[in-house]
């Protein structure tokens, strides 16, 4: 086989691993919406998608995302270390855009019939997303713009949202405060660019 063949099958697999399931880099410009939906063409059909299906506003969806991946595909939780230095797993299984932990992904693959839905896509993380924040507003009635809420029952649970489980985590109120306020900023610069 010569060295030309062999070169370039080697770029080709190379080229194959940089993006398998979707963007591991975050989009430059966090703060900026208009810039985000730019650099990720991809983001805009999904976030239009899940809010004619489950009505919840791009900018909560945005606003949620960069709190959870920061855009980031591959996205996966610290990891923990034993004596500081021996790696033994991640603080949870939370995974992909949306952060979805294995077991409630499970659960939303079944209740949506979505079996080849996967947390490193846009879609599907936007899906479950919506997905997730309409059961919120059945069951814990928060509507689908309260940013706030829907992000302390996205980040507790709704088992835990219902116990209060936030109230005793002024970290966790500050983060959904600025979410409030991300969501807010974001939903505005949406409507400057013409994106909502």
């Amino acid at each position: 086989m010569s060295s030309i063949l062999r070169a370039l099958i080697l770029v080709t697999l190379l080229a194959g691993c940089s993006f398998p399931g979707g963007n591991v880099n975050a989009p430059r410009n966090l703060d900026n919406a208009c810039s985000i939906l730019d650099q990720r063409r991809s983001f805009l059909p999904a976030f239009k998608a899940a809010k004619r299906k489950y009505g919840v506003p791009i900018s909560v969806q945005m606003a949620i995302i960069w709190q959870e991946s920061k855009f980031k595909a591959k996205a996966k939780t610290p990891r923990k270390y034993t004596l500081w230095v021996i790696p033994t797993g991640r603080q949870s299984s939370a995974y992909g855009y949306s952060q979805a932990l294995d077991g409630t992904w499970k659960e939303y693959k079944a209740s949506a019939g979505r079996w080849g839905a996967s947390r490193t896509s846009i879609r599907d993380s936007a899906d479950f997303m919506g997905w997730y924040m309409a059961r919120n507003r059945r069951e814990l009635g928060i509507s689908m713009s309260d940013t706030r809420n829907q992000y302390l029952a996205y980040h507790e649970g709704r088992s835990g949202y219902r116990r209060g489980s936030y109230k005793s985590k002024r970290w966790l109120l500050n983060v959904a405060n600025k979410l409030e306020d991300r969501a807010i900023m974001y939903h505005v610069q949406l409507q400057r660019c013409g994106k909502t």
